[in-house]
């Protein structure tokens, strides 16, 4: 069996991971046109593991449920405010933005302390800590995915009104 110091380390390396390949396919995004499709494709692909809740022991209280999707939302405002687009040759390009880096890495090390702290102070399953994460992550991602969209819908109509 796992312990639960691997469990909440091999999580924030897994964080880690994922700051770099999200900041790598944003800089590699911010070269070519943005396409709606790749705006909101996203939270669908991460939907899917939403199936973990099948199995009762990733399921948190209503007070966990209702906690991580107020502090999702909380922190999708930060994604929400360093994300724009800009016009380039006719088309809508992402716009490149350091302090989006920033905001990204200080969101996922207050996920890592939050992670590390509940583990410690607060003994919660580390299952059930992975799907109070998972539903945080997922109520940041979801708003902030659908205002790119409609930022991005907003701009391409006024596009073809030029």
């Amino acid at each position: 069996m796992l312990t639960k110091q691997f469990l909440v380390v091999a999580s924030i390396v897994v964080s880690l991971l994922m700051v770099i390949v999200v900041n790598l396919v944003r800089v590699k995004n911010t070269k070519k046109p943005a396409v709606a499709k790749m705006i909101i494709l996203p939270p669908f692909f991460m939907a899917t593991g939403g199936s973990m809740f099948i199995l009762p022991m990733f399921r948190p209280t209503l007070l966990e449920l209702i906690s991580s999707v107020v502090m999702g939302m909380l922190f999708s405002v930060i994604l929400i405010k360093t994300s724009k687009f800009e016009v380039r040759d006719n088309q809508i390009y992402l716009r490149r933005s350091k302090l989006f880096l920033v905001a990204l890495i200080s969101l996922v090390a207050l996920r890592m302390i939050g992670k590390i702290i509940l583990a410690e102070a607060i003994q919660i399953d580390p299952t059930q800590m992975t799907g109070i994460f998972f539903i945080l992550a997922f109520s940041m991602i979801l708003p902030w995915r659908i205002s790119m969209y409609i930022k991005f819908k907003r701009l391409e109509r006024q596009l073809q009104e030029v």
